[in-house]
């Protein structure tokens, strides 16, 4: 069996206090905090995968850089510059703030302009605080069916499915 060690670049994207740093906290420590802190520029953290099987007795080693940019705003004018170099991204809604999802084919429109070819996985971020959230649930399926993109619904403060969502983006960068 043969080990390969890899270590890719990828971004937290999605407009401010929808959860990018509690998702990456949640996930690289295993942490969720209630208080609010909106990140300034940009936060490196990382965390290695699991293993993936890439080929019969070939096995993916995966580092995630972590890039936690601050709220997506247009006229930023270093959010190119994050971009760049990526591997892929987490593009973050909360389905509690309905425009947020509505941002989100802007925001995976600007960083595939810079990162062409890097995939995209689509979270949908505090399900615990929508119930069923029927509304904001169809619109995250369809943004991601257009964009021919996975999605996953998560919650950053009971910790469900933060796991799949950066283990979702690792499969599709190792191929």
């Amino acid at each position: 069996m043969t080990n390969h060690k890899l270590q890719k670049k990828v971004c937290m994207l999605g407009k401010f206090g929808v959860g990018k740093t509690s998702l990456t906290r949640r996930f690289v420590e295993g942490v969720f905090d209630e208080s609010y802190l909106s990140t300034i520029g940009v936060r490196v953290s990382q965390k290695m995968l699991p293993p993936v099987e890439t080929a019969p007795g070939q096995l993916q080693q995966l580092t995630l850089l972590i890039w936690d940019i601050e709220g997506f705003e247009e006229d930023s004018p270093q959010i190119t510059n994050y971009f760049t170099g990526a591997s892929g991204a987490l593009v973050i809604g909360d389905l509690s703030r309905p425009e947020s999802i509505a941002a989100l084919p802007e925001i995976a429109k600007a960083f595939r302009k810079v990162c062409p070819d890097a995939p995209l996985v689509f979270a949908g971020n505090k399900i615990d605080l929508v119930g069923d959230g029927a509304e904001a649930i169809a619109r995250l399926q369809t943004i991601a069916k257009s964009l021919e993109a996975p999605y996953v619904l998560s919650s950053a403060k009971e910790g469900r499915n933060v796991e799949a969502c950066f283990s979702k983006l690792g499969r599709l960068i190792v191929g």
